[in-house]
């Protein structure tokens, strides 16, 4: 059983955290020392003695941020960026701290700074490198059935169904699902293998047997007033408990809770991009992503203007009024690259293929995407962002606002000249319901980094746009 064994694997796992941050130091001491100074090998300021002594107070230190930084939690589900960004976090943080230490506190400045930063990187290196083998020895094992976590599914819902498809997706996580516990389906069921065993009294005659590592309460909305008896069942046992609700898909993947005097209150959308210090941040962002981008384009949009005042008659810049921040309708600017028609020919519907309105230079431009240019001035305005969901005109807004589930929540951040949906696909004329999908991950997730992986995959593989006719 996983229990068993979990705390001897934890402890293998600090000891082995230990050993490497010990080499690292060892190794980086050599390498400053002998490898970057053969001709006085060995010599500095300080001695041996002076530089190893650190390690009586480095090692245990390191151990505890590790602790700290997570680097020490469940990792059978999490990603490999997080687990390594946990690694450098704490690496970053042990690195601050030895050097706050050595230079403010102890004032000792003979020591070599140039040792302490390929510490940092080695340890970084090689602490990493031992996760990922081990992650790929365990994920290896229990694809072929053992370290399993047998786990047994309270409640027959949406909810459990998506659980059970998840993990069964992903075999390297290694859950194995034991049976299903319900009242209104019949013994004997099976969803995708996995068979109803019996109804929720059966819990307390399964538990005792002592064979589970978790219970999963998937209970479906009609039976929640049984939740606090089969959570005290639970409990009691001292089994591990999740519960996983069926009103999921009213509430965000990383929901944001608040304390209220002792009180959890789960607010049903968390957007960070409502945090001042992070709109003031993605604002400035924008400001001189914008500039930076105007100068770099400005030759581009002036060839542009030029082939589009030649292709016939009609504005260079179009404008066309589209819904931004707050539902607040705004002016967005493109090179204009269909033919001069009517307003109310304008609103009939988005462009398709082979649509006879646009020009022959104007599908040139729609296919680069070279038409959006002008949006740089949009977003120096503070109409739009570098990142965001893109912009819909407000009779298409008060269609699917109606059609779609969630379609209004891309109004509560700035509409974007790129964006997730777009680089993963979704532009022009494709789902709009996977396109707000997406959308509202970025805006539940959005953070610096998201924003500059947006941006690089848009400079690789966004300009080209094969749904945009």
């Amino acid at each position: 059983m996983i229990k068993d064994n979990q705390k001897i694997f934890n402890r293998l796992n600090v000891i082995m955290d230990a050993v490497i941050t010990a080499v690292s130091y060892i190794l980086a001491y050599f390498v400053r020392f002998y490898l970057f100074s053969p001709e006085r090998a060995g010599v500095g300021i300080l001695s041996l003695t002076d530089y190893f002594s650190v390690l009586l107070y480095l090692v245990p230190g390191y151990s505890l941020l590790y602790y700290y930084c997570n680097v020490y939690g469940p990792k059978r589900t999490a990603k490999r960026r997080s687990e390594i960004f946990s690694i450098v976090k704490a690496n970053t943080i042990g690195l601050a701290v030895y050097i706050v230490i050595l230079y403010l506190f102890i004032r000792e400045i003979n020591y070599s700074r140039t040792m302490m930063f390929i510490f940092y990187v080695l340890n970084i290196f090689f602490t990493t490198l031992s996760r990922l083998f081990l992650r790929r020895i365990l994920r290896s094992l229990r694809r072929k059935g053992y370290n399993l976590k047998h786990v047994l599914v309270v409640g027959y819902s949406r909810a459990a169904e998506s659980y059970i498809d998840r993990l069964q997706w992903n075999p390297q996580w290694g859950y194995s699902v034991t049976g299903i516990l319900d009242d209104t389906v019949p013994v004997g069921t099976l969803y995708k293998g996995v068979k109803v065993l019996g109804t929720l009294d059966s819990l307390e005659l399964l538990l005792p047997k002592n064979d589970l590592d978790e219970i999963a309460i998937a209970l479906a909305l009609r039976d929640y007033d049984r939740l606090e008896e089969l959570v005290n069942t639970c409990e009691k046992s001292g089994v591990h408990t999740k519960f996983i609700p069926d009103y999921n898909s009213m509430i965000p993947t990383r929901p944001y809770t608040e304390d209220l005097m002792g009180l959890p209150v789960i607010n049903i959308r968390y957007v960070p991009l409502s945090n001042t210090g992070n709109a003031v941040l993605k604002r400035s962002m924008d400001i001189v992503g914008s500039l930076a981008g105007i100068l770099l384009t400005s030759p581009i949009m002036l060839v542009a203007a030029i082939l589009v005042r030649l292709s016939g008659p009609g504005p260079v810049i179009y404008k066309q009024e589209r819904v931004g921040l707050h539902s607040k309708p705004f002016y967005m600017y493109k090179f204009r690259s269909m033919t001069l028609q009517t307003e109310e020919d304008e609103r009939k519907a988005w462009t398709v293929r082979d649509d006879p309105r646009v020009t022959a230079i104007g599908r040139v431009l729609r296919r680069t995407s070279i038409d959006e240019l002008p949006q740089l001035f949009n977003i120096l305005k503070g109409d739009m962002s570098l990142v965001g969901p893109r912009p819909e005109r407000p009779l298409f807004v008060e269609k699917f606002r109606e059609e779609i589930p969630r379609y209004m929540v891309k109004h509560q951040v700035r509409p974007g000249l790129t964006g997730w949906a777009q680089v993963n696909g979704y532009r022009g004329d494709t789902s709009i319901r996977k396109r707000i999908e997406f959308d509202i991950y970025y805006i539940e997730n959005w953070t610096v980094g998201l924003d500059i992986r947006i941006i690089l995959m848009t400079f690789l593989t966004g300009f080209v746009n094969k749904n945009a006719y």
